[in-house]
């Protein structure tokens, strides 16, 4: 494909917008659906990382906006997470609120330069396992989060959200612990209420607005949001500190990780559960590259693709990305509109929404479904979710993914064999003295060592039959042993005979010098029959020459096994080609 081709596919076109004559009622229905969901979430989680409501706002909005233009599924919706928060919040309590835009925006072309190199694809190699921990911890750390606010009291020092909640529980003066509280237990329940009453009841904006009246109308003594901007202030470029963003490169690329790995996530599940067509990965990192871009020029947090709002925006009918375009025109008109009674939302109500959709985050029937699988699997998602909280999201996401393949390797280890087996068809005289063994499943680094123990053993036979046409899978370290085993056996006087190796290993085991190694070309066989019968031949070769009386071999003899016959042909010929 020509590089303007390949570019093309990463963009936009008329096409994406196609069905929007047919469904423009149901994308309209589910865009106002999800903005409304929308609201509290974008201002919890500019609260919650130390933004701002404002800032989470803006990027509800912004990103929102952009993703759903250049991002690659119809349906996704866009904005601040949960998720993002966790990584956020460390990054400004140590750098200030002056840090945000120039992560935002770092973060954000790494993303688009992901996407740009086609890198999209590489979130299909995370387990499930490590996915579901990796989502447990991050529900546990936006619950712990939200301690201080729901208790009323300022946050704990610790950069870490259990260790925060915990000294925050410490400072709790339980004079004014109360209403807060009650604010919290009151948005919950709504919440947890509302959708028995009716599925598309907004239990989390129905919430809020009872327990801000309430806060109002009685006067209670508790934090509210605050100011909020009248309108979307005008993108600038943030001033650049070279050494700030040195220091910020790693959390930059931490937020990078984090975004492509949640938005792509997100994206793989909504194309599951919809029938609105499949999603395009490269050109989603291209959109949330974009998308946080844009945010950073208009002071908001970095986006990714939310899941739980894309869920809601399929439920309500969305058919195609229009619908997170007015999502976004639905929190822009909140801006214009009605700041006013926004900014008298009590922190604590907020807070209860976070909750409430941190329980949510977690499946009890994927929970139930991960630990009841293998104990491998179990432990791998313990080990991810325990990572998660304690120290780093994305430290957690490598361990996980590295314990997941320690135990897919070493199942794959286990699978693979090495036997021994009878020669076919009925015996003959002289057949105890080849061994021909079967090498099943997979020959690499972590199963080789196996192979090259139990074939070396061998002793008291003149010929070893190693049989290659069921194996899977072959890796250098493989092929290498193989030649290993092929020179200590043929230095024992040996005679060693391949048999079927595949067409897709054949290039490897010739790199490596598994084919030099063996005696002569001709000892590398297609097929099962002409490999027995030529080992019988060496077979009947040595004890002829044992029955001479020890006679010195013939001219052109053969190490252990006999003279070379006269249509062997010395080694260096081209080899022949075999099938397995």
């Amino acid at each position: 494909m020509s590089p303007l081709g390949a570019a093309r596919q990463l963009l936009p076109g008329p096409e994406d917008f196609v069905p929007l004559r047919r469904t423009w009622k149901n994308d309209l229905v589910a865009g106002v659906t999800v903005g409304i969901v929308a609201l509290p979430l974008a201002l919890a989680f500019g609260v919650s990382s130390g933004a701002g409501a404002a800032a989470g706002l803006i990027t509800a909005i912004v990103a929102g906006l952009v993703a759903a233009v250049f991002g690659g599924s119809n349906v996704q919706v866009s904005g601040p997470t949960g998720a993002m928060v966790v990584v956020l919040a460390p990054v400004i309590a140590a750098h200030g609120i002056q840090s945000l835009a120039l992560v935002t925006i770092m973060a954000g072309l790494i993303v688009l330069l992901a996407g740009i190199l086609r890198l999209g694809r590489a979130v299909s190699y995370i387990p499930w396992p490590v996915i579901e921990g990796f989502t447990l911890g991050i529900a546990a750390i936006i619950f712990l989060q939200q301690v201080p606010a729901a208790f009323g009291v300022p946050a704990g020092g610790s950069t870490n959200a259990a260790v925060a909640a915990f000294q925050s529980l410490q400072a709790t003066d339980f004079a004014t612990l109360f209403w807060p509280v009650v604010l919290v237990l009151v948005v919950a329940a709504i919440m947890v209420l509302a959708p028995k009453l009716h599925p598309q009841l907004p239990g989390s904006i129905i919430g809020i607005v009872v327990a801000t009246l309430l806060a109002e109308l009685a006067g209670l003594p508790v934090t509210r949001i605050g100011e909020l901007p009248a309108s979307l202030p005008a993108p600038s470029l943030p001033f650049v500190d070279p050494a700030l963003a040195m220091t910020l490169l790693g959390p930059a690329l931490t937020i990078a990780a984090l975004a492509a790995i949640e938005s792509l996530l997100s994206a793989r599940v909504a194309a599951s559960i919809s029938d609105t067509g499949p999603y395009d990965a490269d050109r989603e990192l291209v959109g949330q590259g974009l998308a946080s871009l844009a945010s950073g020029f208009f002071g908001g947090m970095p986006a990714t693709g939310a899941i739980a709002r894309t869920a809601v925006n399929i439920r309500a009918g969305a058919r195609t990305r229009a619908a997170a375009v007015v999502h976004a025109l639905v929190l822009l008109a909140v801006v214009y509109l009605a700041t006013g009674p926004v900014s008298r939302i009590p922190l604590a109500a907020l807070s209860g929404v976070l909750m409430v959709t941190a329980f949510r985050m977690v499946s009890p029937a994927a929970l139930r479904s991960v630990i009841g699988s293998t104990r491998a699997d179990t432990a791998t998602f313990v080990v991810t979710a325990v990572i998660t909280v304690s120290f780093d999201l994305i430290q957690a996401v490598e361990i996980g993914i590295i314990v997941a393949a320690f135990f897919a390797l070493r199942s794959l280890a286990k699978a693979s064999g090495v036997h021994r087996e009878e020669l076919p068809g009925p015996a003959r005289e002289g057949d105890e003295q080849i061994a021909l063994f079967r090498l099943d499943g997979a020959l690499f680094f972590g199963a080789a060592e196996r192979m090259l123990e139990r074939v070396g053993a061998i002793r008291n036979v003149q010929v070893v039959i190693i049989r290659m046409s069921q194996l899977q899978i072959l890796d250098a370290t493989g092929a290498r042993v193989v030649a290993e085993l092929v020179t200590a056996l043929e230095r024992r006087g040996v005679t060693v005979l391949i048999k079927g190796i595949q067409e897709r290993h054949l290039k490897l085991a010739a790199r490596v010098g598994m084919l030099e190694s063996l005696r002569h070309h001709k000892h590398l066989f297609a097929e099962l029959e002409p490999a027995v019968e030529h080992a019988r031949s060496h077979v009947r070769r040595a004890r002829q020459a044992a029955n001479d009386g020890g006679a010195s071999t013939a001219r052109g003899a053969l190490p252990g096994g006999g003279p070379a016959t006269a249509a062997e042909a010395p080694r260096g010929k081209s080899l022949p080609t075999v099938d397995g």
